[in-house]
């Protein structure tokens, strides 16, 4: 077999493969008397079928099937014999394929980069640290009780956080449009899932009441046929109903299934959640820093085949999430190749991070991951033993425990610095740039 590379570019490769004429006809020799001794042909005993009837009939298929299996093989051992690292399945195109003689074929194909990850004394890191105090469980416990709140009808005037029963109707130069009217709709004041000035407007109404809103879609409205344009809504309040909070008591405890459903147990149950949450905020939010800074410090040139095929992973988590009729292939790549060529970047710096230092998955640390998990649920032993009759999940937990040893290798040589910050702080989440 000859073999010949040509670098097209930094990443692409482009080979040159000879296979010789005799390795051919060897497989497709091999092919043909595997199909003799099972071939049924009229006339003749089963293994007993001339060679020349044989090959008259299946010569050509073998010979393709041989061709196709060959030169998967041989592109095999062409890219172990020159060391390459193929990205993705490689592009064929035979330059000769005639019968009786060498096959040569070309296979283009890209390759992974070849880098070693640097710059870790580049990365910046601010290390935030926080407790759960008092006054954050107090919060939370307040929290938890306006998502269970109740509504109770009243006769008073409609007020911020009342729920209203409505009827409306929306008009635009006195034409009523699509969307635009409801019937029965519950609507709480101060949500603002109406535009603005839709629930301010009617702050103070009764029950059967009518009030008339002229209002402006936002400039920026999801529905372009409607942004910036006025409207004017009759709205009929059907009922308004107050808000009551429930009491913290065991029945409300038991919505929880707290064991112990008293105030005590509880405000313990819910402390253990927000450390849990505390943890995992800061946590991520170093992990993200670092991950910046290696970005930042080694830029790499991305395989367009992992691109691709990261886009298409993407692309149908989206149509999983979001629902709808629409195929993966029906969103546009554009939508998703920016978070697409970052995931890819981390995900070949971070392989290199664990081949420089032969990082392996600190077993222990495995564990206590798995435990911090189950903490989470009512029967934490029985969610441990779960993870570690699965290996498919072994193996996930394992990666993301790779990942925080790379976090921690570059901690090391980072420069980090620690602050001390209110839960609040600690846990809000990190603001997306915003677009120019």
């Amino acid at each position: 077999m000859q073999v010949s590379v040509e670098n097209t570019s930094a990443l692409e490769r482009r080979m040159t493969i000879g296979v010789p004429a005799e390795r051919i006809e060897t497989e497709v020799n091999k092919r043909l008397q595997q199909t003799a001794r099972k071939a049924k042909i009229p006339g003749f005993r089963p293994g007993k079928v001339p060679m020349s009837v044989i090959r008259q009939r299946y010569e050509d298929g073998a010979r393709q099937e041989a061709l196709g299996d060959l030169i998967q093989a041989t592109f095999y051992e062409a890219v172990v014999e020159q060391k390459l690292n193929p990205a993705g399945a490689p592009s064929v195109e035979p330059k000769t394929f005639e019968k009786g003689k060498d096959l040569e074929y070309v296979a283009t194909f890209e390759v992974f980069p070849e880098f070693s990850v640097a710059g870790f004394e580049s990365v910046s890191v601010e290390r935030l640290s926080a407790d759960v105090a008092d006054s954050d469980l107090d919060n939370m416990l307040e929290i938890l009780r306006k998502q269970n709140v109740r509504f109770e009808v009243t006769d008073r005037a409609a007020q911020n956080e009342d729920q209203l029963n409505i009827d409306f109707v929306g008009k635009i130069d006195g034409e009523a449009f699509a969307g635009g009217s409801a019937t029965g709709t519950q609507l709480v004041l101060g949500s603002g899932r109406m535009i603005p000035g839709f629930e301010d407007g009617l702050v103070g109404a009764k029950a059967g009441e009518e009030r008339v809103l002229n209002l402006t879609f936002p400039e920026d409205y999801q529905n372009l046929e409607l942004a910036g344009k006025t409207a004017e809504f009759t709205v009929t309040v059907n009922t308004v109903s107050a808000p009551t909070l429930p009491e913290l008591n065991e029945a409300f405890f038991n919505q929880f299934g707290i064991k112990e459903a008293t105030l005590e147990g509880f405000r313990t149950e819910v402390r253990k959640n927000m450390e849990r949450e505390l943890r995992q905020a800061i946590k991520s939010k170093v992990k993200n820093q670092v991950m910046d800074g290696l970005l930042a410090a080694n830029p790499i040139e991305v395989p367009k085949a992992l691109l691709e095929n990261e886009v298409n992973r993407l692309r149908v988590q989206a149509v999983q999430q979001f629902g709808g009729n629409i195929k993966p292939d029906q969103l546009p790549a554009e939508l998703f190749e920016e978070q697409a060529k970052r995931r890819v970047e981390l995900g070949l710096i971070v392989a290199e991070v664990v081949k420089q230092f032969d990082l392996k998955p600190d077993e222990s640390r495995v564990r206590e991951l798995i435990q911090e998990m189950a903490s989470a649920y009512q029967e934490p032993e029985q969610v441990v033993a779960w993870y570690y009759k699965n290996e498919q999940q072994m193996n996930e937990v394992r990666s993301v425990v790779l990942e925080e040893q790379v976090v921690d290798t570059v901690l090391q040589k980072a420069s980090v610095t620690d602050k001390a910050v209110s839960y609040e702080e600690a846990v809000k989440p990190v603001e997306a740039p915003q677009a120019d």
